[in-house]
């Protein structure tokens, strides 16, 4: 192990005035460090009390940036113990803000970098990196970051922040995790003319040249680091996206955390919500706005769930989900013009243009916005949805908080108080006619990092639909009667590595089941074993 100065310029090791009496004599820090001795919980408290001093929630991110690039253990222990207050900071909406302005607070490389200059060497980059045991990588190619468009390059915000919560809420040790941005260009014009742009200054490519891309890539990828490294896409554009999960998921360990993570936890919410409303799953009416790679993959999940349940075939379950896109209601008389992805949506109706009277025609009981778009749950929308139904269920889960389809003080005004909602980022609590409404966040960080760590304990091999309807599940069950009394329909995210364990206990449990586990033989008790293999941002005591 280093020692001395370079020893507090190492952040996996480094503890700052944490260090005891004897480690500074035995590891030559005497004199590097002022006298002062504290504790892990007197740092904590110290940086706490500092973040909280900063009003601009961005300045809370690069001081957060900062400590994990100085003392990663106590970076984790922060994220860990304070994880509702943090979350909207290394993650939606905060990690927005920072990816938009990525090259001016640029400072060290969190992740690695593989544009068009590396192609036809993307194996030997790969070994540039330091750590060679990696078990996740989450890879962008900056297209389609949250509902902020093309950042190119400066998406690497992206996988660095799911990363972070892939460690703190799942337990997975920081140096098995690979953050990679694929740049190919831009097609953002802002970013082209900025001096201070750190991507490829030019138009993003496409068609052969991205594909070879990003299959030297994956191929790599699988070279360097095995059969069971798991590689989330990350806000790809929906062309490429729905693509690329296609093409590799037989051949990798592929997950789409937009398509497929947005659709785990989404169905996760409204399985909860159930039973807050009543009935069952097909007792139920869907309709989307937005019909892209979230929107149509939150549809899939929930068909094949309503499919599991009863047992009618998935063209059937389909019937029940209704989906509006720029164009209007996805109807049978505009398949001839409907992007692959959409064409199991198009039902018999006639053509419908606006949401509202979509909303009028198909009387959903369920309304979920996943458009990108702000505002667009308006008044006459809402009241609509709540003349429908006695307690509409209203999920407006578009990030950043900017582009919501509605707040969730318009939900509960404009609905009485009787909408059951929950959107994508966070909102304060709401008092409507002196009752508290304690909006819930269908937030992917629920379900990716238990997800990721369900498919690494069992050596998974190959992501099937069936371990996301258990993750589905595994979180729906964990809401308690004290949260559905708050009318929420998603645990506290004060308890989620127990959750993430629960989780991942039954996905693990799922990938042994259809014959796709690799680690044998399967440990007794899976919550357990999750839990003894998530990472300790506790100090070790160096000798």
């Amino acid at each position: 192990m280093c020692s001395g100065y370079t020893l507090l310029r190492d952040p996996h090791h480094n503890k700052g005035l944490a260090f005891t009496e004897n480690e500074r004599d035995a590891h030559y820090l005497r004199g590097l460090l002022p006298p002062a001795v504290f504790n892990q919980e007197l740092q904590e408290k110290r940086l706490m009390h500092n973040l909280r001093q900063y009003d601009v929630p961005l300045h809370r991110y690069m001081a957060l940036m900062d400590l994990q690039e100085r003392n990663e253990k106590l970076f984790y222990k922060l994220l860990i113990d304070n994880v509702e207050e943090l979350l909207p900071i290394v993650y939606t909406p905060t990690v927005g803000e920072a990816c938009q302005k990525y090259g001016s607070i640029f400072k060290r490389p969190q992740g690695l970098y593989i544009s068009l200059k590396e192609k036809g060497k993307i194996s030997e980059v790969l070994k540039n990196w330091p750590e060679r045991n990696i078990q996740v990588i989450v890879v962008t190619d900056g297209e389609r970051i949250l509902g902020l468009g093309d950042l190119g390059c400066q998406g690497m915000g992206i996988p660095v922040g799911k990363l972070s919560l892939y460690t703190a809420l799942g337990g997975l040790r920081p140096s098995a995790c690979l953050p990679v941005t694929i740049d190919v260009g831009t097609n953002n014009q802002k970013l082209l003319n900025d001096e201070f742009y750190i991507g490829l200054k030019h138009k993003r490519a496409t068609g052969q040249e991205y594909a070879e891309l990003l299959e030297e890539f994956m191929t790599a990828v699988k070279q360097n680091y095995g059969e069971k490294v798991l590689v989330q896409f990350e806000d790809f554009a929906n062309h490429n996206a729905f693509e690329l999960l296609s093409k590799y998921s037989s051949s990798h360990l592929v997950f789409n955390d937009d398509i497929q993570g947005t659709a785990s936890v989404v169905l996760s919410g409204v399985i909860a919500a159930l039973k807050l409303v009543g009935g069952k799953l097909a007792d139920h009416k869907f309709l989307f706005l937005g019909a892209g790679e979230a929107g149509t993959g939150i549809a899939e999940l929930i068909a094949l769930e309503m499919s599991k349940q009863t047992k009618a075939p998935l063209e059937e379950t389909r019937k029940k989900i209704w989906l509006v896109d720029s164009k209007g209601l996805i109807v049978r008389s505009r398949i001839g013009s409907l992007q692959h992805f959409k064409q199991p949506w198009a039902h018999e109706h006639e053509p419908v243009k606006e949401l509202i009277d979509a909303v009028k025609a198909i009387k959903p009981t369920v309304l979920i916005g996943s458009s990108g778009v702000g505002k667009t749950f308006t008044k006459e929308v809402v009241e609509a949805m709540t003349s429908l139904n006695e307690k509409p269920i209203i999920l407006a889960l578009s990030n950043p908080t900017s582009q919501s389809e509605c707040t969730a003080e318009e939900a509960y005004t404009w609905s009485k108080g009787r909408a059951i909602f929950a959107s994508g980022s966070p909102f304060d609590p709401v008092n409507y006619e002196g009752e508290v409404f304690v909006p819930g966040q269908s937030n992917n960080a629920y379900i990716f990092p238990g997800f990721g760590l369900g498919l690494i304990i069992s050596g998974a091999i190959r992501v099937h639909d069936d371990m996301l309807l258990a993750a589905s599940e595994a979180l729906a069950a964990q809401v308690s009667e004290k949260n559905y009394e708050k009318g929420l329909i998603y645990p506290p995210f004060t308890n989620i590595r127990k959750i993430s364990a629960n989780i991942a206990a039954k996905v693990a449990a799922k990938v042994y089941d259809l014959g796709l586990a690799s680690h044998l033989p399967r440990p007794k008790d899976l919550v357990q074993y999750a839990e003894s293999c998530m990472y300790s941002p506790l100090y070790r005591k160096y000798r």
